[in-house]
């Protein structure tokens, strides 16, 4: 009998040592994150209402280029694997390496004062995926402590910037091995990114939520042309995601010099830019996808996002796709929408979700962000666009690094 109240007591203990402690780092991981969540989103914000104000800032682009392999180049990284350090983080336990937080900090606030076409939210996974390193060389975590605490912070960090916790949380957990959710990740990422989410909000950052417009009634022929969009955006995605990977592989192939790469780079988005005569396409674009969701858009606006976000990062600028992608889905909707027979608004809220889904692999954080984005309406309509935008975007992925565990098509992989 005693022996087995001492197994009943072992056992309580273990799982209240992993809560107490788990509690802990997710509060240290949630409170840093968050505040540096807010300083990186107010400084973003702040670069984009002063190349709103000073188009001119434009003509800097290729400078600002310059400015961003130099300081790369002086850290000794002649080829940045961007995003893809975190995923091999999240994988083998390694830290991310040091330096990473400023270079792409300050890197993505130059790349959108100068209107370089990139999001932030990629951004904001690398700093708080580097905040934990600092974390983990301290205390001494061993690999799966280490793994567990990267996925804290970037989920403190993308709550903090983007205001979707529970999203934010899922994300984390989901995008490294796809078919592999880390169930005991739960409690420590979701306490993190809520924790994250509280700093920044008392710093002043502001959640994004989108206007959803009204639901169609739920009957097979919507489910239907739903799912006709969610194919469109998945081959979309497959557009969006090749044609961003061949930038970066002409850029490498025939401008190897980082600093001739960055400069030219600017120079062909400048030169689009003017050729387009607008600068809407300019910067990560929110406020045009938030106009396709209430009904607006220019029909060929998402093809040339894609052109602009593929010069742009593949030169080397900083920022990240995730933004870029719900412009590229939400106009990509509300064009194609109305053709198939669905409100132009509602369209391009499932078209932001389910091409967002395709790029990044994540069906189920997918799923999450359309309720934390527009509030649960149509929740059936978004599952549907998701599992099919997941399933026939194949093996196409923002993140090289990212692996699919189990096929799509319903196998293991070896």
């Amino acid at each position: 009998m005693p022996e087995k109240w001492n197994a009943v007591l072992n056992r309580v203990t273990r799982y209240l040592r992993f809560f107490f402690k788990w509690t802990a780092l997710a509060l240290l991981a949630g409170c840093s994150c968050g505040a540096v969540g807010a300083l990186f989103h107010h400084a973003v914000s702040w670069s984009d209402g002063l190349f709103a104000a000073h188009g001119w800032l434009l003509y800097f682009l290729p400078a600002a280029g310059l400015c961003i392999a130099l300081m790369y180049h002086l850290a000794g990284v002649e080829r940045d694997r961007g995003a893809n350090l975190v995923m091999l983080s999240l994988r083998t336990g390694d830290p991310m390496p040091h330096g990473v937080v400023p270079r792409i900090f300050t890197g993505t606030v130059l790349t959108h004062l100068c209107g370089g076409s990139a999001g932030r939210e990629g951004a904001a996974l690398m700093i708080g995926a580097g905040i934990s390193a600092g974390f983990e060389r301290l205390l001494r975590l061993n690999k799966e402590d280490a793994k567990l605490m990267t996925m804290c912070g970037m989920s403190a960090l993308f709550s903090a910037v983007f205001g979707t916790p529970v999203t934010a949380a899922v994300f984390s957990m989901e995008v490294a091995a796809v078919g592999v959710f880390h169930y005991s990740a739960m409690y420590p990422c979701l306490m993190a990114s809520l924790v994250g989410w509280g700093i920044s909000s008392l710093l002043g950052t502001m959640p994004e939520r989108m206007p959803m417009a009204a639901v169609p009634a739920g009957n097979a022929g919507n489910i239907l042309r739903v799912a006709a969009l969610a194919l469109l955006c998945a081959l979309c995605a497959i557009l969006f995601l090749s044609v961003i990977h061949l930038a970066s592989h002409l850029y490498q192939r025939y401008l190897p010099d980082i600093f001739l790469r960055a400069a030219a780079g600017g120079v062909l988005v400048v030169a689009v830019t003017l050729l387009l005569g607008t600068r809407d396409y300019n910067g990560a674009g929110m406020e045009l996808a938030i106009a396709a969701v209430e009904g607006r858009a220019v029909p060929w606006a998402f093809l040339v996002k894609i052109l602009l976000t593929a010069l742009t990062m593949g030169a080397g600028y900083k920022g990240g796709e995730i933004v870029p992608a719900f412009f590229i889905g939400a106009t990509l909707g509300c064009t194609v929408g109305p053709l198939l027979g669905l409100d132009a608004g509602f369209a391009a809220c499932i078209g932001l979700i389910a091409l967002f889904c395709g790029v990044v692999n994540c069906p189920i954080a997918s799923i999450v962000l359309s309720v934390e984005l527009f509030g649960g309406g149509g929740l059936w309509f978004f599952a549907v666009a998701c599992g099919v935008s997941y399933l026939m975007s194949g093996y196409y992925s923002l993140y090289a690094e990212q692996r699919i565990i189990y096929s799509k098509l319903g196998k293991m992989e070896e």
